[in-house]
């Protein structure tokens, strides 16, 4: 489990077939093999570990669903471990399951230093969001600033700009995103038919009426 808060931003070393390594310093510290690690907000497991960085196999799902098939060597990409049971909720509960790859349409300045950007999203996507929600974009945890018939904007300040792959987007890129899990599970919940009880009283350790 994640927060979309970006620790270190990474940058390909290569991705040969299924094989993909990133030059990471502070997330190498402290992700043995088997660990999880967020790249660009899809979870992947720590295969091999050099004084480099990390090496993590991409899964034929992975690819598929994915803009990690993209990266070319020498792109930056958004780290981060596994949040832990005592670190503070930062952003919001992400699980690095990607739902889906949307495309950038604009980044226009605010005049503050910081930016308005807009991607287009998949209309299978925009049902799960609303504004002032959270959404995960590349793994980075985002509030939506305002909702369009095709997509969504985000304000983003300074820092983020700095410290993401968000501060390098141009008009087409494609961009990861996991909508907010809790509105899928309330959709789930109101979408399927309750199960009745066939068991009776005996079986539940009381009397036959």
């Amino acid at each position: 489990m994640f927060t979309g808060i970006v620790e270190e931003l990474g940058s390909v070393r290569s991705l040969d077939g299924h094989r993909l390594q990133v030059a990471c310093r502070t997330v190498r510290e402290d992700s043995p093999l088997g660990a999880s690690v967020a790249i660009n907000g899809v979870c992947l497991t720590v295969v091999a570990i050099d004084e480099g960085g990390l090496s993590f196999d991409l899964s034929e799902e992975t690819i598929a669903r994915t803009s990690l098939r993209r990266l070319r060597v020498g792109a930056p990409v958004n780290l981060e471990r596994p949040v832990s049971l005592a670190a503070r909720l930062g952003g919001h509960v992400v699980q690095g399951h990607v739902d889906g790859v949307a495309s950038v349409r604009s980044v226009a300045p605010d005049g503050a230093g910081g930016a308005w950007v807009r991607i287009d999203l998949p209309a299978d996507l925009r049902r799960y969001t609303v504004e002032k929600g959270s959404i995960a974009i590349d793994g980075v945890s985002l509030t939506v600033a305002a909702m369009h018939d095709d997509g969504v904007t985000f304000a983003l300040i300074p820092h983020t700009l700095t410290v993401t792959t968000l501060g390098t987007n141009v008009p087409g890129d494609p961009v990861n995103v996991e909508v907010d899990m809790i509105a899928k599970y309330v959709e789930r919940l109101l979408t399927t038919t309750p199960m009745t009880p066939t068991h009776d009283r005996s079986e539940l350790g009381g009397a036959r009426p």
